[in-house]
């Protein structure tokens, strides 16, 4: 680290690099960003030029291979996560990945192998974990508030929200709402409920409404739109079970005809339980049924998340959101896949 300024790189100069990563990074008095990089290399210029960035290239190889920087922001379609988090961990740079972690189990776990044969941090891109009333939740449930939490309820569902680009493309995205926005619901949950290590998935994908035209919604907008493949679901449900006899059920959406729902988590302790959206824990005072809305100020989940990689950098801590709880995800998000695929349960080894 130069000047006790931990520097970064970015593969992929895409919206949530533009949109999350760089403004966050900016916002950290001790990191700088030194360099971008993105399969167009026009593009990885003009966000070099817009942010006053040293170096702009259009490899990975190029990137990792840039001595002064410390550590990278994997932002790139989903296809590319692996080929950069492991080019990153075996040029010694920590490693902060979007989600999904890959594209598949195997993709995960040399990732995550990577990451450990060259000591570097390596952390998933889970922000939700990182919302303000994420993290009243989860100390509320470390402290036995919620006493054996053994059901939940998670999902996230847009009524006309297909992204543009190549979100929709199963050879880049790896799946539709599932793997985009589910993984937010899904691993959100699965932390409020402290991890345990899942078992079996149930689940049915569906493509029914697929690339509307509807008016007057917004979406969100990848930066390159030229593609007009569509071939991933979009919507999905299901269930899972844990191996501490816990359960999670699911629903996702881009496009249903039902109400536009934002994340959701709803988990049930046999002493009290919680929610998201709206924010509410649910228990009783003195014998009488008490619902509460603790008032938490509102807080901006990527700086958190950015401001905790760059801690786990300089303290050497294990991040929040860990290379194995990335794998862990990625098995319940193939599961899911999976058993949509031959209709029946499927185990998760």
């Amino acid at each position: 680290m130069k000047n006790d300024k931990i520097r970064i790189g970015i593969i992929g100069t895409g919206n949530i690099a533009q949109s999350a990563h760089i403004p966050a990074y900016l916002k950290q008095n001790d990191a700088e960003i030194v360099a971008v990089c993105d399969l167009k290399l026009d593009r990885a210029r003009e966000v070099a030029l817009k942010y006053d960035i040293k170096h702009a290239v259009d490899s990975i190889e190029e990137l990792v291979a840039i001595d002064d920087i410390d550590a990278v922001s994997v932002c790139t379609w989903n296809n590319a996560h692996a080929q950069a988090a492991i080019a990153a961990a075996n040029a010694g740079k920590h490693v902060l990945c979007e989600k999904p972690m890959a594209m598949n189990v195997a993709e995960a776990e040399a990732m995550k192998e990577a990451a450990e044969k060259n000591n570097i941090i390596f952390m998933m891109g889970f922000t939700n974990r990182f919302r303000a009333e994420s993290q009243v939740i989860k100390v509320m449930a470390e402290s036995d508030k919620f006493g054996d939490i053994y059901f939940a309820k998670t999902g996230w569902l847009r009524r006309r929200g297909t992204p543009l680009g190549w979100f929709t493309d199963l050879s880049k995205s790896g799946g539709g709402p599932v793997i985009d926005i589910g993984v937010h619901a899904i691993d959100l949950t699965w932390y409020f409920m402290g991890k345990p290590r899942p078992i079996s998935v149930t689940a049915c994908t569906y493509d029914k409404i697929g690339n509307y035209q509807t008016k007057g919604v917004s979406r969100w907008e990848a930066l390159d739109t030229d593609s007009l493949v569509f071939d991933t679901e979009d919507s999905a449900s299901g269930f899972i079970r844990f191996e501490n006899g816990a359960s999670m059920s699911f629903e996702v959406s881009w496009a249903i005809n039902g109400r536009d729902t934002g994340v959701f988590s709803h988990i049930f302790g046999t002493k009290a339980g919680a929610s998201l959206n709206p924010f509410t824990i649910y228990g009783e005072v003195e014998g009488y049924l008490m619902d509460s809305s603790p008032v938490v100020e509102p807080q901006d989940p990527f700086v958190n998340e950015i401001r905790h990689f760059l801690d786990c950098i300089k303290t050497g801590k294990e991040p929040l959101a860990s290379a194995s709880d990335g794998v862990i995800i990625q098995k319940i998000l193939n599961g899911i896949y999976d058993s949509a695929k031959l209709g029946k349960e499927v185990i998760i080894d």
